[in-house]
């Protein structure tokens, strides 16, 4: 079945939205792969105007800055794994299957979108799990989230948090618990490839370890109350 995708991004994020021409396509495809390929320490908007063949003042003219770009992906990324996960539960009426399903999809390799063909899914999901929080880990937290770009973040937080309480009404902390393994499907991604010693995966490198981990926390928990 195809999907139907609409992503509708906060227009405080941009200057001009990348979406309506085929240059702000490229400065988004090109971004993610220079990111990606790079790390977003060392990418830079010169870098990307060369990528691109373009000059640096055009991609000004759409972001800000590159922590606004980063942002921006980031909050297209929650968006896409909400509709996501909206997706392939809704048909599924037994809420711990539907909570299992959810882990599988925070926590397993991500396949690029062909909808999509200026954001390469696969690659922009690493760059969340390695740059990710550097979208909110900042001094201006305070300010971005009054204007709501963090908003994606908590929306896909709160269809979990849902989930959570569907499973167990009586649980306390269905949205820390939504957040915390979000964040650690991604944290132990990353520990697994690059510091392995801090989790029980390092040998291996099996994503079905983190999802078993995973499950085993949240059903854990939840039978507790």
């Amino acid at each position: 079945m195809k999907l139907h995708l609409q992503i509708k991004m906060n227009e405080a994020l941009y200057l001009r939205n990348p979406e309506s021409s085929d240059l702000g396509k490229n400065i988004l495809k090109h971004s993610v792969q220079l990111i990606y390929k790079t790390g977003f320490e060392s990418f830079t908007f010169k870098k990307l105007a060369e990528d691109i063949g373009t000059t640096e003042a055009g991609i000004y003219r759409y972001f800000e800055n590159k922590h606004k770009l980063l942002v921006y992906l980031t909050a297209w990324y929650w968006s896409w794994l909400e509709f996501q996960i909206r997706f392939h539960t809704n048909n599924i009426k037994d809420p711990a299957v539907k909570l299992k399903r959810v882990i599988k999809l925070l926590a397993a390799a991500v396949e690029d979108d062909e909808q999509t063909s200026y954001i390469n899914e696969s690659l922009l999901h690493q760059i969340i799990i390695a740059e990710g929080s550097k979208a909110y880990l900042t001094k201006q937290v305070g300010e971005d989230n009054k204007q709501q770009f963090f908003k994606p973040y908590k929306d896909l937080c709160a269809v979990v948090g849902t989930i959570i309480s569907e499973c167990n009404p009586k649980y306390k902390y269905p949205k820390s618990l939504a957040s915390t393994i979000i964040e650690m499907a991604h944290f132990q991604n990353f520990f697994m490839n690059n510091l392995p010693s801090l989790t029980d995966f390092g040998k291996n490198k099996e994503e079905s370890e983190i999802i078993a981990f995973l499950n085993d926390l949240v059903f854990t928990s939840l039978k507790k109350v």
